[in-house]
């Protein structure tokens, strides 16, 4: 089995392959995220029952509902259904396993998932505990796919888009495809907020909390992930079969 060892300044030696062995992470990658989660889940509560603040909410999405074209209304169309969840487990899915087959890096595989896998999931969490209601569609002047429900708070399409953003950042962090990989996650994971207040299925503090609980959930991944990560890619041998795996930190 191939093994490379820490440095002592945390990172590890081995080429591309283990790029993603150590990951930057908070100093208190516990209890930021925490309390980021529990922050945003207090604004969540907040714009649910107090209807003054949904109104101002609404009113963008109503404005919004006047100016639909052909070719952005097609646009968000294809986000809505690329950045949905049955999308978002395709898309992380063929990612991981192209850098597990294709790239031979079971080290990069896994954390790259564990990073996208935990953003993503994060707001899912806040959406049971928040549990806002959706536009209501019959305010919109042209509501193009009405969506009812409880699930508001935050946008998981939204979330999505950004998780997938900061796990490519990662993976391509110290590389020549650093600062595009941040130019083009930026750009889409914006790209899919406004897609959906154009479509009237969000409101505007539903995107926001997304991205804000995407870099909270990111953040304890990566925590969990420096802790774990290679204590558990240890213990599974076939890994090393498709790849070099780095002996955890002792």
């Amino acid at each position: 089995m191939t093994t490379h060892q820490p440095r002592q300044d945390g990172t590890i030696a081995g080429g591309p392959s283990v790029r993603m062995a150590v990951l930057p992470q908070l100093r208190h990658w516990i209890a930021a995220p925490l309390t980021a989660a529990v922050l945003i889940v207090a604004a969540g509560l907040m714009l649910r029952f107090v209807p003054a603040l949904t109104a101002v909410d609404m009113s963008v999405d109503a404005e919004l509902s006047h100016d639909h074209t052909p070719p952005l209304t097609g646009v968000a169309l294809f986000l809505n259904a690329a950045f949905s969840p049955a999308g978002g487990v395709v898309m992380i899915a063929a990612l991981c396993l192209h850098l597990l087959l294709v790239r031979r890096s079971p080290v990069n595989a896994v954390a790259t998932g564990v990073v996208a896998t935990g953003a993503w999931v994060s707001s899912e969490i806040l959406k049971v505990l928040v549990a806002r209601h959706r536009p209501d569609s019959t305010a919109l002047f042209n509501p193009l796919i009405p969506e009812p429900g409880t699930d508001s708070f935050p946008s998981g399409h939204t979330a999505l888009a950004a998780a997938l953003a900061i796990a490519v950042f990662l993976l391509a962090r110290g590389t020549h495809w650093q600062r595009p990989a941040l130019v083009l996650g930026v750009a889409v994971a914006l790209a899919v907020a406004l897609s959906r207040l154009y479509l009237g299925v969000h409101y505007p503090t539903d995107v926001t909390a997304s991205l804000l609980a995407a870099l909270a959930g990111a953040a304890f991944a990566t925590g969990l992930w420096n802790r774990y990560g290679l204590m558990v890619l240890s213990r599974l041998p076939f890994l090393a079969k498709l790849g070099p795996v780095p002996s955890p930190k002792a």
